[in-house]
């Protein structure tokens, strides 16, 4: 019989079960999805650890506990591509280069000629970005599988079935424990991921807008994730044509080759946040509750999963944590 059960296996429930094994506790995973695939919402993640960028509209904690993420991935068996994240604007949105600027950190400005070097072909785009080298990114996918087969081959069982929360357990169901946190809502996201082998970009590029801000993060072979959305609805089966029209909009006024590019995918899903957008772990009625990672999945896992093995195993009361604990 295993000590503790994971509900949820997700980025979340994968991140807790894998830092409760190593720690050698013995642990079971449930997924009525049978694991990672298209129910998950980390599923459609973009995979970017940009602690410094994501400080622009994140609080604080997810600068100071982001940056060990990289760390903890490459640690447990992720690919993890360490380039850095160029943020650009056009010309007559330069003011937001200017905001963004003003509230993040861990950034140097460069001109054009740098983005250049480390870009060829945004060379003669934009001659002035923000570049933060000291992030990095990972295909998300790949990561999760990856945690997958470490957890698989370290014993631990990962059953495909229907369950309920009770007493032993750990609940990282996301959106699905929304009946058991009253205060979890869904935040909507919307992606694509397209194969455009005429452009070559080594790193995730942030593209500032005033109403729909893109990042563009590269998979290999030609393949790109775009991101953007961040729309207040729990819906979660369908882009709407405004955010398909502006993401493909910015997409090209970041390289025209984008507008050849072939649509391969097209993701639609809904993260689960707090009000603060700050994950959240409670312990009721014997089951921990670790939710809420919001659009920081790959990002803020490895804290998460920490403090929760830090809990089931020692009782510390965990920093992401806003009620009494029991």
């Amino acid at each position: 019989m295993p000590d503790l059960t994971i509900l949820g296996a997700g980025v979340a429930g994968l991140a807790v079960a894998t830092e409760l094994t190593d720690r050698g506790v013995h642990v079971a995973v449930i997924d009525a999805g049978g694991g990672p695939g298209e129910h998950a919402c980390s599923w459609w993640a973009g995979g970017m650890l940009a602690p410094w960028c994501e400080r622009e509209s994140a609080e604080e904690p997810v600068l100071r506990h982001g940056q060990a993420a990289a760390d903890w991935w490459e640690n447990h068996g992720a690919d993890v591509t360490r380039g850095g994240t160029i943020v650009v604007a056009p010309t007559r949105d330069r003011r937001e280069l200017d905001r963004f600027g003003r509230r993040t950190s861990g950034f140097e400005t460069i001109g054009g000629n740098e983005i250049a070097n480390l870009e060829p072909d945004l060379a003669g785009r934009f001659n002035q970005a923000l570049f933060f080298r000291d992030e990095a990114h990972l295909a998300p996918r790949d990561a999760l599988d990856t945690l997958r087969s470490r957890l698989i081959g370290n014993g631990v069982e990962i059953r495909t079935e229907e369950a309920e929360p009770g007493p032993g357990m750990i609940d990282c169901r996301g959106l699905a424990a929304r009946n058991m946190l009253d205060d979890l809502r869904g935040v909507k996201g919307e992606m694509l991921i397209l194969h455009c082998p005429d452009v070559d970009l080594s790193r995730p590029v942030r593209l500032l807008h005033p109403r729909i801000p893109l990042y563009v993060v590269p998979r290999g072979n030609g393949i790109y994730m775009l991101g953007a959305t961040m729309i207040e609805a729990s819906e979660r089966s369908r882009i709407t044509a405004r955010s398909l029209l502006e993401m493909l909009s910015a997409a090209y006024a970041l390289h025209p080759a984008f507008a050849e590019a072939e649509v391969l995918e097209i993701g639609v899903d809904a993260r689960p946040a707090f009000p603060d957008n700050l994950p959240r772990i409670r312990r009721r009625g014997g089951i921990i509750h670790a939710n809420g990672l919001y659009r920081h999945g790959f990002l803020l896992a490895p804290a998460l999963a920490a403090q929760v093995a830090d809990l089931a195993i020692a009782g510390e009361r965990p920093e992401f944590c806003d009620e009494d604990i029991g």
